[in-house]
């Protein structure tokens, strides 16, 4: 009897540890403007996780802008250079939408065509809540987008790029007249895994 206890007290604590292993990637962000600290959450969106992640770790992000800042929508980036150069990407990654998480201020969300399917590196961060690019269903209007991560540390830095001044600049609106750029982007600690 005493062994079986023991046995299953073994079982657990062995359970309890590997939970405690899981952990949820971190990345910094360093920008023209300040820090910016994520989580990512790959068991909601494995496969944008990992998109983001490999981005991370090629360096991608590496001497990007935020090409696109609209103060009370969203501030989006990860895909142009400074002279508003359009970087090569991977193939686009399966549509993650209906995950549970929210298109809620200071999370991080992947950019994509009209059509579903078609993200590749360009992300963009809530400043408001957007409720209306959250999954409603499964038609190509309903499907939303991608929300894989937060923002733990830096919003205020965030709330800075909203309020740059923008306009138009080859062929496209919205874009900060002082560039705001993404100058590094590296993976930190992870921590434990919220439940």
């Amino acid at each position: 009897m005493l062994r079986k206890i023991l046995a299953v007290f073994t079982l657990t604590l062995a359970a309890l540890s590997l939970h405690a292993q899981a952990q949820n990637p971190v990345v910094e962000m360093r920008t023209s403007m300040g820090t910016i600290v994520l989580e990512l959450y790959p068991e909601n969106a494995p496969l944008t996780v990992k998109n983001f992640v490999q981005y991370v770790q090629e360096g991608f992000y590496n001497g990007t802008i935020f090409h696109r800042v609209i103060a009370d929508f969203m501030i989006q980036g990860g895909g142009f250079t400074a002279d508003m150069q359009q970087k090569k990407t991977r193939d686009p990654i399966k549509h993650e939408g209906g995950n549970g998480l929210k298109n809620q201020v200071g999370f991080i969300a992947m950019a994509r065509t009209a059509e579903p399917h078609t993200a590749t590196s360009q992300f963009f961060i809530n400043v408001v809540d957007n409720q209306m690019l959250d999954f409603r269903g499964p038609g190509p209007q309903e499907v939303g987008y991608t929300v894989f991560g937060r923002v733990t540390k830096g919003l205020d830095v965030v709330n800075k790029i909203r309020n740059v001044p923008t306009g138009a600049r080859a062929g496209h609106r919205d874009v900060p007249t002082q560039t705001v750029t993404i100058e590094r982007v590296t993976m930190i600690e992870a921590k434990p895994a919220a439940k």
